[in-house]
């Protein structure tokens, strides 16, 4: 009788627990991931992400859980989001090119879950061409570097990508020559390079190897002539000014630098609901504020939300745009009915 006894209750306390369970169980399984596939921890990749998932956690809700899962390499992370791995993919506007274009590492790569399509705009990275100071005298616009000794950043990298379209689409020849990013300044004094490309983060930050080399040389900055900007802004990469005053120790003998942006993004697959990433843009755009106070390099997204998405679509006006982008777009003005929407 008492092993009946404690039978029972045994049974009864587990019928009360797997009930417990099982009230608990529904509200968790309608939570809806939402998985930011980003670059390595302690990249300014990795960062943003980590900002803007904070933001949108707070005003989603607790119906959404948002993470971040960092990946060795960008692309490894935009691979992760078209194989379902993700939903935000870590990329930039010559990536997308890239992607589409099927160059290496994407060729003959088939995603199993879909491609990425323009979605989310974040912050630009503004590439820009630098001399020796002694050297700023042989070099007007962009034209003078025709067929020139360059180092365009390391090879393959998203500042050497742009740089290759920003010739490309001048109809300059692009002639770069690979050298360990920290000797810029040696490379400059022995004369293997007449140039470098610089670029800022956001207007405002420059990389390591920047700011090491400008202090053991003079710097000057050569900009594009308007006739090199028109074209630009024709093939659809709009130049930026930059001040040099925030990023540079020294003056660059210019008072403004004019860059050509890269934007990165986070993008997603064709089949994210359109709903929610409205709601998502909706959300950055009201709480851009916020996304100033965890990063900085949020500013220009602050300056111009809206115009960030478009010129980011811009850049690659053939790859197709996220419907909940294009609603976007559509309720700010700035849609352009040139763009395709994916799976219209």
């Amino acid at each position: 009788m008492l092993k009946n006894r404690v039978f029972g209750t045994l049974m009864t306390f587990g019928c009360a627990v797997a009930l417990a369970l099982a009230s608990i169980q529904p509200a968790e399984a309608q939570r809806t991931t939402i998985r930011f596939a980003t670059s390595n921890v302690g990249s300014y990749g990795y960062a943003v992400g980590s900002v803007m998932s904070e933001v949108l956690q707070q005003n989603l809700g607790r119906d959404f859980a948002v993470v971040v899962q960092p990946y060795p390499s960008t692309s490894g992370a935009m691979r992760s989001v078209m194989n379902g791995d993700g939903e935000f993919g870590y990329t930039a506007d010559v990536g997308m090119r890239g992607l589409y274009d099927g160059e290496r590492p994407y060729d003959n790569f088939k995603p199993s879950h879909g491609m990425l399509v323009h979605s989310l705009y974040v912050y630009p990275m503004e590439t820009f061409m630098l001399v020796p100071d002694r050297r700023k005298g042989e070099f007007g616009s962009y034209k003078d570097f025709d067929g020139k000794p360059i180092f365009f950043t390391p090879a393959g990298f998203m500042n050497w990508l742009n740089m290759r379209r920003i010739f490309s689409t001048l109809g300059y020849e692009f002639n770069h020559v690979e050298i360990d990013s920290a000797t810029v300044a040696d490379a400059f004094e022995a004369g293997s390079i007449v140039g470098s490309a610089g670029y800022t983060t956001a207007g405002a930050s420059l990389p390591t190897y920047w700011r090491e080399a400008e202090l053991r040389t003079n710097l000057a900055a050569i900009n594009l002539s308007d006739e090199e900007m028109m074209k630009l802004r024709e093939g659809g990469l709009a130049p930026v000014a930059v001040d040099p005053t925030k990023a540079f120790s020294q003056e660059l003998g210019v008072d403004k630098v004019w860059g050509v942006p890269i934007y990165f993004a986070y993008n997603v697959r064709a089949d994210f609901d359109a709903d929610l990433l409205k709601r998502i843009l909706d959300i950055l755009h009201e709480n851009v504020g916020k996304l100033v106070e965890g990063d900085a390099g949020f500013g220009p997204l602050a300056a111009d939300f809206v115009g960030t998405q478009a010129a980011g679509v811009a850049a690659n006006p053939d790859i197709p745009v996220h419907a909940g982008l294009a609603a976007f777009l559509k309720e700010h003005g700035r849609w352009d009915d040139r763009w395709t929407i994916a799976g219209q």
